[in-house]
């Protein structure tokens, strides 16, 4: 018993004149995984079912395969024949199985060889489909929180995680023969996941702490769908796909939740890079005064009475307080622009001897003293003692040491002084 390819001259509106016994899938959902083939006009007086048992496929009956299906013939409890490719096949009752592999190549040959039978009651005649479409949609959800160690917290965090999980058949008659229960005409992913679920849950575990190991950030995790996706199917897929013929198609993480300790350690962790700041210490201190005056108005036994007590209190903490907004003030002064680095590097000294960071000394006023440039004869700007473009040294400069004067150095050096007639000699370089 086998299947051969209808002839497609006979394929078309008056298939039904053509054979009267046509199989074909039973209702298929997207969570369904296997179903028996059902015959399409069931109850049709006209159908040539010489045998009367509805466990038999009669002579000449023909079997329609959809996309994405995978059709077994199964005749005494043996798949006796399979095809993988969309269309319409007779059953013939003195064919040699035709073994159409389709998109499986020659990949089933061996399971097809090897396994034979799925252990159904041996009298039965079945036609059966396994859907061969991505099944989407398998929710999961860590019963237990699961240990992370993140680096950037420096600590042992512990993470809930809940979302949808989907898996492909890579082999649909070993997943027949080792995934489907005995005696079923129809199995929903959802009647056979206890299992695989538990399977999935333990190596979503390792999955994650392997991210732990490679250094990702535990805020990142739920952004890291395709990642851990890779994770899993380094894991589980060899067993899966050799012990049941399917592998983990993606992961979609919902939500990331952490236990009640982490989310402390997260948030002091957070606070204290806050505080770190500067800026947003100091807008804490001028909140914190903000907020002590709005509670000194408020006072019920008068507002002078808590401005009294807020003056009072001044004395006590206000040295603190100032204390602390001058020197956050001092570094935000100082500084740099990104990077950060040597902010010391920024400071200049004015004559009046005060060290500051911006334009003009926070002292005494006067201006930050520009940087001296020169001009190369090949036109480049420069500040150093050698043109950056071309190499050539920079010019003397010259400043009488008797009345100040400063001759252009990029023309000729006089003799003598304009102003004062002073030599201009080495005594007036600069």
């Amino acid at each position: 018993m086998g299947i051969i390819k209808a002839v497609a001259g006979a394929i078309g509106g008056g298939l039904a004149d053509q054979w009267l016994e046509v199989i074909e899938p039973d209702d298929m959902s997207d969570t369904t995984v296997f179903t028996r083939g059902v015959q399409a006009r069931r109850g049709d007086k006209r159908s040539s079912n010489r045998r009367g048992s509805t466990d038999t496929v009669s002579n000449g009956s023909v079997v329609h395969v959809y996309p994405n299906q995978f059709m077994m013939l199964v005749d005494g409890g043996k798949i006796v024949d399979y095809t993988a490719e969309e269309g319409y096949y007779t059953v013939d009752d003195s064919s040699l199985p035709s073994l159409f592999n389709g998109q499986f190549g020659d990949a089933l040959k061996e399971s097809f060889s090897r396994i034979k039978y799925g252990g159904v009651p041996p009298t039965a005649q079945k036609v059966y489909y396994v859907n061969l479409q991505e099944i989407k949609g398998i929710k999961f959800g860590t019963r237990n929180p699961i240990n992370y160690f993140d680096s950037f917290y420096n600590s042992e965090l512990f993470l809930r995680s809940h979302g949808t999980y989907s898996i492909k058949i890579t082999d649909p008659v070993l997943f027949y023969a080792e995934a489907i229960p005995r005696n079923k005409d129809r199995v929903d992913i959802d009647d056979i996941n206890e299992q695989y679920l538990s399977e999935f849950l333990e190596a979503l575990q390792a999955a994650i702490n392997q991210m732990s190991a490679d250094g990702q950030r535990i805020s990142f995790v739920a952004s890291k769908g395709r990642e851990l996706s890779k994770y899993m199917a380094d894991i589980l897929d060899g067993d899966w796909r050799q012990m049941r013929g399917m592998e983990i198609r993606s992961v979609g993480i919902a939500s990331i939740s952490y236990d009640e300790e982490s989310q402390k350690l997260i948030n002091m962790r957070n606070q204290g890079a806050m505080l770190g700041d500067p800026g947003v210490r100091e807008g804490y201190v001028q909140g914190s005064v903000a907020r002590g005056m709005e509670a000194a108005g408020s006072n019920a036994a008068g507002s002078m009475a808590g401005f009294m007590g807020m003056g009072i209190g001044s004395n006590i903490g206000g040295g603190f307080m100032g204390a602390a907004s001058q020197s956050n003030q001092q570094q935000m002064q100082n500084q740099k622009a990104p990077g950060g680095e040597k902010a010391e590097e920024d400071l200049w000294t004015c004559s009046c001897g005060h060290k500051n960071s911006g334009k003009f000394c926070a002292q005494c006023g006067k201006a930050r003293p520009q940087a001296h440039t020169w001009t190369c004869q090949c036109g480049h700007v420069n500040q150093g003692k050698f043109c950056a473009e071309c190499g050539k040294p920079a010019p003397k400069r010259l400043k009488c040491n008797r009345c100040g004067y400063e001759p252009d150095p990029a023309k000729p050096a006089p003799k003598f002084c304009p102003e004062c007639g002073d030599p201009m000699d080495g005594a007036d370089e600069v």
